[in-house]
């Protein structure tokens, strides 16, 4: 979803030399084919939008896989790119880095100072990895990588999978599919109370594209819409798009 909207943007901006590959062309959990795909297309940037990720259910279901291949997947970018004279690297993470409890709104300075949310904390130690590595690397090589931290995104070519979907898409999926089944009603997980920040993935591709054109002073920025809402006001609004009639 992120990767493709980079991209969208990079070739509406007149951009021509890009390379890109999907998880079926080049495995990135692998050191060495990611040695050799860098070492053979020398690119002068990378932006690291390849993760695996999911939902609360696919996060508890799987935790070793969530930090076992994300920090596979991450450390051989990073250190493959710092190895074969990557100028400018750009690391895509997450706001599930940040404490459980962490102060609203959340400042990047906020960083491990509290324990993690427990359903995503596999995932999160893997991007704070990620995110640690790109300083180290600024601070002992002068070399420009940086992390973006997205907040919940939505957007083309988001997944709609009900074990491993985020909130907007399964929303959507689960009205729709009640809608189609002329159901009663959609049971949702939780009290609807606590509130989310969200983005549309193009939204981020600009943050992306504007971190990319431009020397940026910090190692990591926040990326989000400012705003937020209780997951029942957005239960709401998707119902009411779909046009599902039944209770919740």
């Amino acid at each position: 979803m992120v990767g493709s909207a980079v991209w969208r943007l990079l070739v509406s901006r007149g951009y021509t030399n890009l390379i890109g590959k999907s998880s079926s062309e080049l495995d990135l959990k692998s050191q060495g084919n990611v040695d050799e795909f860098l070492n053979l297309e020398k690119p002068d940037v990378v932006i690291n939008a390849a993760a695996r990720v999911g939902g609360i259910m696919a996060n508890s279901k799987f935790p070793y896989n969530f930090i076992n291949e994300n920090l596979k997947i991450q450390t051989n970018l990073i250190d493959g790119s710092l190895m074969s004279g990557v100028e400018k690297f750009i690391f895509l993470g997450s706001s599930c880095i940040y404490p459980k409890f962490a102060k609203q709104p959340i400042k990047e300075e906020y960083l491990l100072t509290d324990s993690l949310e427990p359903t995503n904390e596999w995932y999160a130690i893997a991007k704070i990895a990620g995110v640690k590595s790109c300083q180290a690397i600024r601070s002992q090589y002068n070399k420009d990588f940086l992390s973006l931290m997205p907040t919940n995104l939505y957007g083309f070519h988001d997944n709609f999978d009900f074990e491993s979907s985020h909130v907007i898409p399964a929303l959507i999926h689960k009205f729709h599919k009640a809608k189609s089944n002329n159901d009663d009603a959609v049971v949702l997980w939780g009290t609807g109370k606590p509130k989310r920040e969200f983005l549309f993935v193009d939204d981020l591709a600009d943050a992306v594209v504007f971190a990319l054109e431009n020397k940026l002073s910090e190692s990591i920025y926040n990326i989000g819409s400012g705003k937020d809402i209780k997951i029942s006001e957005l239960a709401e609004i998707i119902k009411k798009i779909v046009g599902y009639t039944g209770k919740i």
